[in-house]
């Protein structure tokens, strides 16, 4: 969860006055200095330690305690309180939507990716080849309804979801999202979130599935920069393949460094430019359909 950027459309600020307060407990910092604003400490004065004989070039390491992350004023405990709570909430959303859905025994995938990865496109081959099968998108983005403009003209209905400032979709957006579809039961539901690494790890929106999206031009290391995406996720798309040639990338290291931080993670290369690869990622949703309908 990030308790430093802004989550949910409101601001950290936001966040933590409304949660002391509700606790009835008084700010542990002025707001700014929760914030990293301009009354926060200089940063001789919030100077983290190294970590271990490796840090010779005055490299340094946040989040390595408890809570993953660090906010000028506040302690890991509490920033553990703080996450719990945001994300206990969320988790009451997700819960509703997941029984809603399984009882319509809709399959649903939440496709996370950075931007420009290609999920609008892939998911446009993808509403193609699917042909007459009952299915429907949410679209996460701060502003346009380009995307969802995009999926609608396939045919496909669509919702977009705009978060403002919020960089992820939360489970509360996608409940609110369901009652705008009009959902076949048996159909597929695909929720395309927010173009980000971080922060869509960490919320559960109720569906069957993470889909991490991953572009050969991104770079091999990727999934080493960003493991808790990819650790959170089960399967990952390796899109744009058809590029590979000529961006002198190495696809058996981008997997290699996939299984690194997932074991168990799925990964098929795909492009939907040329098709390649997309008939196995079809054939992978309608296995999950099939699963949801016993």
């Amino acid at each position: 969860m990030c308790t430093v950027c802004g989550c949910g459309g409101h601001s950290v600020e936001d966040q933590f006055k409304a949660h002391l307060e509700s606790n009835g407990k008084p700010m542990a910092a002025p707001l700014a200095v929760l914030a990293g604003g301009p009354t926060a400490k200089a940063s001789g004065d919030h100077a983290p330690a190294h970590h271990g004989p490796a840090c010779t070039h005055g490299d340094f390491h946040l989040g390595q305690g408890p809570a993953g992350t660090e906010v000028p004023g506040m302690s890991q405990a509490r920033l553990i309180e703080i996450e719990t709570d945001i994300l206990a909430k969320n988790d009451g959303y997700a819960a509703r939507n997941r029984a809603a859905l399984t009882a319509a025994q809709v399959f649903t995938t939440n496709l996370v990716s950075s931007p420009g990865s290609g999920k609008t496109t892939l998911l446009c081959r993808t509403i193609e080849m699917l042909g007459d099968a009952p299915l429907a998108v949410i679209e996460g983005d701060q502003q346009t309804t380009n995307d969802a403009d995009r999926i609608r003209a396939t045919g496909a209905q669509a919702v977009q979801v705009n978060t403002g400032k919020g960089c992820h979709l939360d489970g509360a957006m996608v409940e609110k999202a369901l009652t705008r579809l009009d959902l076949a039961r048996g159909a597929l539901l695909f929720i395309e979130n927010v173009g980000n690494l971080v922060c869509p790890a960490g919320f559960d929106l109720g569906e069957d599935a993470k889909v991490a999206i991953l572009s050969v031009t991104e770079g091999e290391d990727k999934p080493l920069k960003y493991p808790d995406m990819f650790t959170a996720a089960r399967i990952a798309l390796l899109n744009k393949v058809d590029l590979a040639p000529h961006c002198d990338v190495d696809l058996d290291l981008y997997e290699a460094n996939l299984r690194r931080v997932n074991p168990e993670i799925e990964v098929i290369r795909v492009s939907a430019r040329t098709g390649e690869g997309m008939e196995a990622w079809v054939a992978w949703l309608k296995r999950g359909l099939a699963a949801k309908a016993v």
